[in-house]
């Protein structure tokens, strides 16, 4: 971000987002349903989001980036995710200058709802030469972390570490305020230290994040899973949204002093699709509530707003579709289109997040927004057929 550029105030709120969408309900441009709600916030955020990991570090992937997140924000999509790390950062910049555009055609930033994540390194300007003079000289002589701190030499996980990539977010995305800041699959440390320590790293950088709400540099935070939520309960890896929501109480109320204080725990991301369907299937979390829930079940019984990655299982699933969603979808123009009908009318899922650095990806993403979701019965039939088959 150029020094001269000041950073963007406002983050999103519930007038602004009801008023979002209603816009677009009311006209047929998105369909009913299209929007969730975002837990007792009232917000109203669209099923399906804009993801910025793919793409190779260029300025002509920057600028595909930036006119994907401008035109998606003025025609009905308000989620917008990224992260610290993708694109070796570019993307960061890239989603700021998309936001800029949309505010200069009227989108709000109230509107819109902004996300980005840290854990995984920043290698900024690419991969470096000498890793380890790297490390040296941009992480461990800041203060910012050990080579003990790293897990599988790509994921770091310290309070100063994070509140790095969280600063360098706002920064390059130009924004006062993030709607939410997340942390990346912070699972990779218990393959190499266990939950328990890993855990016990988590809680201070929940502190961080507490703190950062209270200055108002974000307004939510969570983490994003790869296994964790998906794995049965004996799992090593396996990651309770209980627990973890639990970590989260127990740093606001240090944070604040307050044996009552209430978390900012908001959001948690797990990978779904047509295949990898676990998070509405697998029955793995106590939620304190008398019962076992799928993560989907347990998100929504503690109020916590659940989004899914790979929508498109790495593209696979933009090429084809499972059997029964092809048969059952089959008025829809692709499988790409199928892929996202699929995952924004499973039940409990607030908004799948597709990843695209090509503008003409956004057609599809526009075309399903207007399509009224599957009833419950119908997305359940699927289930029963395919278990028939």
């Amino acid at each position: 971000m150029e020094a001269s550029q000041k950073l963007i105030p406002g983050y999103a709120n519930a007038k602004a987002t009801r008023k979002y969408a209603e816009s677009f309900l009311a006209d047929g441009r998105a369909a009913e349903g299209h929007y969730s709600e975002f837990s007792r916030a009232r917000m109203r955020l669209s099923s399906l989001g804009i993801g910025t990991f793919g793409g190779a570090a260029t300025a002509e992937v920057d600028a595909a980036i930036s006119a994907i997140v401008a035109r998606g924000l003025t025609e009905g999509i308000n989620v917008v995710d990224t992260s610290a790390h993708y694109r070796y950062g570019r993307s960061l910049a890239a989603v700021g200058a998309g936001v800029r555009t949309a505010l200069e055609a009227g989108v709000p930033r109230e509107a819109m709802f902004l996300i980005s994540k840290g854990g995984f390194l920043t290698l900024r300007g690419g991969q470096p030469d000498d890793m380890d003079a790297w490390f040296q000289r941009e992480i461990e002589a800041p203060g910012m972390g050990t080579k003990e701190d790293l897990a599988k030499g790509a994921h770091l996980l310290t309070p100063e570490y994070i509140h790095y990539q969280m600063e360098l977010s706002r920064s390059l995305m130009g924004v006062e305020t993030l709607d939410a800041f997340i942390i990346d699959q912070p699972e990779v440390h218990i393959h190499e230290i266990g939950k328990e320590r890993t855990n016990w790293k988590l809680e201070p950088v929940f502190e961080m994040l507490e703190r950062a709400v209270r200055d108002k540099k974000i307004r939510a935070y969570g983490i994003s899973t790869f296994e964790g939520f998906r794995e049965e309960t004996d799992a090593a890896v396996f990651q309770s949204l209980t627990s973890i929501q639990g970590l989260a109480q127990r740093a606001a109320q240090t944070v604040t002093g307050d044996e009552f204080a209430r978390d900012h725990f908001k959001l948690a991301m797990l990978p779904f699709n047509q295949v990898m369907l676990e998070g509405f299937t697998r029955f793995n979390t106590a939620t304190g509530q008398g019962n076992v829930a799928s993560p989907l079940q347990a998100a929504h019984q503690l109020e916590i707003y659940m989004m899914a990655s790979h929508t498109m299982l790495k593209g696979h699933l933009a090429q084809q579709s499972v059997e029964v969603v092809e048969k059952e979808l089959a008025g829809l123009a692709n499988p790409a289109q199928r892929a996202m009908q699929f995952n924004r009318s499973t039940p409990g899922l607030g908004t799948s997040l597709v990843g695209m650095s090509t503008p003409e990806h956004l057609d599809d993403m526009l075309a399903v927004m207007r399509e009224p979701m599957l009833d419950k019965k119908a997305y359940l039939g699927m289930f029963k057929k395919a278990e028939e088959d």
